[in-house]
């Protein structure tokens, strides 16, 4: 089979091709433009937001960075009312023992209130069981005590926000020999 051919029929072809094909790509011009404009669009609203994304990151980094470095303001504002009491007894001349005693008395109870509002909790383990997270036995005595259970403390722990500032030094019961 052999197709037949009219030069007539292809030329038809051809003009009606050639004028479908103008306004497709006409309106494929302006969808190509439209979409372009958009691209551009999306990339503007990308970089905008990767830069706000940087800028918090950044901002978020030096808040935690002065946070860690001037947490301790608090604690330091508080310990200085201690110092100058202490400096105080120190230049006191007068030799009165127990005015001395009295504001040695004073300058703990200041000491004790600074160590309340910083969280920090003193750890006196007398009559407990041996925590070795908190305690840290140094020796053990007979005792009539169950055995493990701490009898004397020898330095006190410290609890900052219920973290071990520093364990208990203490001495624990073997039981009764």
């Amino acid at each position: 089979m052999q197709e037949n051919t009219n030069p007539i029929d292809e030329t038809l072809q051809d003009t009606q091709a050639d004028t479908l094909a103008e306004p497709v790509e006409a309106e494929g011009d302006d969808r190509v433009a439209a979409l372009e404009a958009e691209l551009a669009e999306l990339k503007d609203q990308f970089l905008r937001t990767r830069a706000e994304m940087e800028n918090l990151r950044r901002r978020s980094a030096e808040e935690v960075m002065n946070a860690q470095k001037y947490a301790i303001n608090k604690f330091a504002q508080e310990l200085l009312a201690v110092k100058d009491s202490l400096e105080m007894a120190l230049a006191d001349q007068s030799g009165q023992f127990d005015a001395l005693k009295f504001g040695v008395d004073l300058t703990l109870k200041q000491l004790a209130s600074a160590f309340e509002k910083a969280q920090i909790v003193e750890l006196n383990p007398v009559g407990e069981k041996l925590d070795p997270h908190k305690h840290q036995a140094i020796s053990a005595e007979p005792s009539d005590a169950e055995p493990n259970t701490v009898v004397r403390v020898m330095q006190k722990g410290y609890l900052v926000a219920e973290r071990v500032l520093r364990p208990a030094m203490v001495v624990v019961s073997k039981g009764q020999e």
